[in-house]
């Protein structure tokens, strides 16, 4: 017999595809919607730049991830200045990680250009400031730069993280047109990132009690999209009854 929990992924195939108009309107249309943002974290490869477009456009949400870099980029630049310039002198290996980390899904062609003039704690203060920014804002799909951590005490927020397997991850690489040979370097992010959180954080990354969910990508892009909006629904039904 099929059970309720089973029942709610939609079957993926040439003759079966998620009714995305048919989720949408399940309630994320309307302006009393509980959840205003998506924060996702995610590991490298694993297919988030994909799903944070398909999940944003489902919604009908602004997508903040490359557009988050650009944000953060003029942010840190507007802040430049002799009292927040620094020489980051034995501390430059850190530093480069917390710029790894400052990136989205675009790490490799992402620049932070005068950014690298600011110091980590105005890197921190930054992202704070323009997370606020998107939380005034709402309706927003956001990805990477340890995003839920900022969205954390936030009941409008759902929290995601986004993994796979190393062999999904190859799999991505190849089907687009990159040698498996670059994974090496996509986990050495990921190893990068970890440190980074851990020495200024003092926290592992991931930290599993900053996510809602943690979906592994390998089940298919829409069934992730499926599985964040049925959770979605879920909550908000379970408030709404209680």
């Amino acid at each position: 017999m099929e059970t309720r929990e089973q029942s709610i992924l939609p079957t993926e195939g040439p003759r079966s595809r998620p009714n995305w108009a048919s989720m949408r309107s399940e309630g994320f249309d309307k302006k009393e919607t509980a959840f205003r943002i998506v924060a996702i974290e995610r590991e490298c490869a694993c297919g988030a730049a994909n799903i944070s477009k398909k999940l944003s456009s489902v919604l009908r949400w602004k997508l903040w991830d490359e557009l988050l870099t650009q944000e953060l980029t003029e942010s840190m630049r507007s802040d430049v200045s002799g009292a927040v310039i620094h020489s980051h002198g034995g501390h430059s290996r850190f530093f480069a990680m917390a710029k790894v980390f400052w990136r989205g899904s675009y790490e490799r062609s992402s620049h932070l250009g005068d950014c690298c003039l600011v110091d980590v704690p105005h890197m921190i203060a930054i992202m704070r400031k323009v997370s606020d920014k998107i939380a005034r804002d709402g309706n927003s799909v956001v990805v990477g730069r340890g995003i839920p951590g900022f969205f954390q005490d936030r009941s409008d927020t759902l929290r995601v993280f986004l993994y796979a397997p190393r062999e999904e991850k190859i799999r991505r690489l190849v089907a687009n047109g990159k040698h498996e040979s670059e994974i090496e370097l996509l986990e050495a992010v990921d190893r990068e990132r970890g440190t980074f959180v851990k020495r200024y954080f003092g926290a592992d990354w991931p930290t599993r009690s900053y996510y809602d969910l943690m979906i592994n990508t390998a089940i298919g892009e829409d069934n992730v999209i499926s599985t964040i909006l049925h959770t979605m629904n879920r909550i908000e039904d379970g408030r709404r009854s209680s």
